[in-house]
């Protein structure tokens, strides 16, 4: 039931945009980009290639659209992706869509640009299981990968040509037409009474904002979101195992809810499987974490008010760049 429903706000959000709708709002967004690597067609088209490209991985199973699928929002689905041999990774695999605005990458939120990101799973031992040096090789060795190179970089194929081809297309897929979008930028009718109300309650009656603020509904910072009330014995303890600061244990990277209907299952490790689930933890105000952002606190909403919130989530998912990027 639950795909038949997914697909079916899919096929809803599609017709209203091109029904109700009458711009394209990706078409003007900016998209920012590092000076050491300005995008062009050919570019996004090379890292296009890569990024499906099941060589990438050790053995030849894995692309980055395995635990990124397009059609699932750049997601899985799964609670935590499967690599290699079929190895669990250690977390869920957050959506790439408007990659470019991150200010770090990763759950840790310690990773400076999406050149450096590109690198950690193509070596991760349970993901892609690559060596560098070894995987440049291979491809150097594609007389289709390694012409690109001359053509667009001036240079062989290298590691330089793979993480700013691949981080290049990244940055190209942008997902800021969705419903609220359209009325934000005026045309109030593009979202409903109820979810009118949902926004009016997520923005004005809780907190929300104060970690997923519009339009991006991220702050991009790591916090602890008291997901658990012990992160002892636990392998995986958040950006404590990158600095060992312990006021640090249980930070992850705040997610944007953007497509949010489409990216379950949620949180770092894929352990909560609806937007119920999500929003129950929230209203209990959290699992009592000793380091907990303070901003989380209990809250009460009517089933009606629950309703017009869940909803409202519907008005933040944007597909069209399925049928924009040809996917």
């Amino acid at each position: 039931m639950r795909f038949f429903s997914i697909a079916l706000l899919v096929t809803s959000v599609f017709l209203m945009l091109r029904c109700g709708q009458s711009q394209d709002l990706n078409a003007s967004v900016f998209i920012p980009s590092p000076t050491d690597n300005p995008p062009n067609a050919e570019k996004i088209a090379l890292g296009r290639k890569l990024f499906f490209d099941k060589r990438l991985s050790l053995d030849g199973t894995i692309s980055c659209a395995s635990c990124h699928d397009p059609r699932k929002a750049f997601t899985d689905n799964h609670a935590k992706s499967i690599g290699i041999g079929a190895q669990l990774s250690e977390r869920n695999a957050p959506s790439i869509l408007n990659a470019a605005f991150l200010k770090t990458a990763m759950f840790d939120a310690h990773l400076k640009s999406l050149e450096l990101q590109v690198i950690v799973p193509i070596q991760e031992p349970v993901e892609m299981g690559h060596n560098m040096k070894n995987l440049i090789k291979q491809l150097r060795q594609i007389p289709e990968y390694q012409s690109a190179a001359q053509t667009i970089f001036g240079r062989d194929f290298d590691a330089w040509v793979l993480t700013r081809s691949i981080s290049a297309f990244e940055r190209s897929l942008i997902s800021m037409n969705a419903p609220f979008d359209q009325y934000l930028a005026g045309q109030k009718n593009a979202l409903t009474h109820n979810q009118k109300e949902g926004w009016r309650i997520f923005s004005e009656q809780l907190y929300c904002t104060k970690c997923h603020p519009a339009p991006y509904f991220t702050t991009y910072e790591a916090a602890n979101n008291g997901l658990y009330n012990s992160y002892e014995g636990k392998v995986d303890q958040g950006r404590f195992r990158i600095h060992h600061d312990s006021s640090e244990i249980g930070m992850f990277k705040i997610p944007s809810l953007r497509n949010l209907p489409l990216t379950y299952p949620y949180m770092h490790d894929g352990s909560l499987n609806s937007i119920s689930e999500v929003l129950l933890h929230y209203q209990k105000g959290g699992a009592k974490h000793p380091l907990q952002d303070p901003r989380i606190v209990a809250f009460d909403l009517t089933l009606k008010e629950k309703q017009q919130l869940m909803v409202f989530f519907n008005a933040l998912v944007d597909t069209s760049y399925l049928r924009r990027n040809g996917f």
